[in-house]
């Protein structure tokens, strides 16, 4: 499939994995189970952004828990993760939803717990922004927005309403958060 565009249909096979936000689940301690989130018939009839970020490993801030990937722990930080991106559409919330966006969700090469630990330490809670997994990058890669060297989802940024493609950008400048950023995508809509 080539890269999205305006006025594309959203694919009909898109599966991402996720642990949803419970209260139970809401120290940054506890797991959730990881389900499947089948995001073409959620989505269907929704507006949504969808922004995805590269990074593979994701500090959690303000944790002293041992969370370990795959044995390591985890504390490499992606700057424009975790400073630029991610909280940049948790402070536009209100305002994508004035505009009416029902879905916000952020997509990662990491697996689903390190997504649901990194919602949590962004204290995200009732499912504001759905951390979603895509530790294959199937789907980027789908699209033809995955890193070729590294195998990780690109850095973009997409506007679904009710199935159509209303903006689709991926980033082009390493370590740009531009044409992804909540503010781009809020002029969009």
């Amino acid at each position: 499939m080539a890269a999205l565009k305006p006025g594309d249909t959203f694919p009909t096979d898109v599966v991402f994995k996720y642990i949803p936000w419970t209260e139970e689940s809401d120290d940054i301690t506890a797991c959730g189970i990881p389900i499947n989130y089948d995001a073409s018939k959620e989505w269907a009839n929704k507006k949504v952004v969808l922004f995805s970020v590269p990074a593979e490993d994701i500090l959690l801030y303000g944790t002293t828990s041992p969370l370990t990937r795959h044995g390591t722990k985890l504390r490499r930080l992606h700057p424009h993760l975790s400073v630029n991106h991610v909280p940049g559409y948790i402070q536009n919330l209100p305002k994508l939803r004035e505009k009416g966006v029902d879905i916000v969700a952020v997509v990662a090469f990491n697996d689903p717990f390190v997504m649901s630990a990194w919602g949590k330490a962004n204290k995200v809670q009732n499912n504001e922004i759905l951390f979603l997994s895509d530790p294959e990058a199937k789907f980027s890669k789908s699209i033809g927005w995955a890193d070729n060297a590294s195998g990780r989802t690109g850095r973009y940024a997409i506007v679904i309403d009710h199935g159509k493609i209303k903006y689709a950008d991926i980033e082009t400048e390493k370590g740009a958060v531009k044409k992804s950023s909540a503010d781009t995508v809020l002029a969009s809509l």
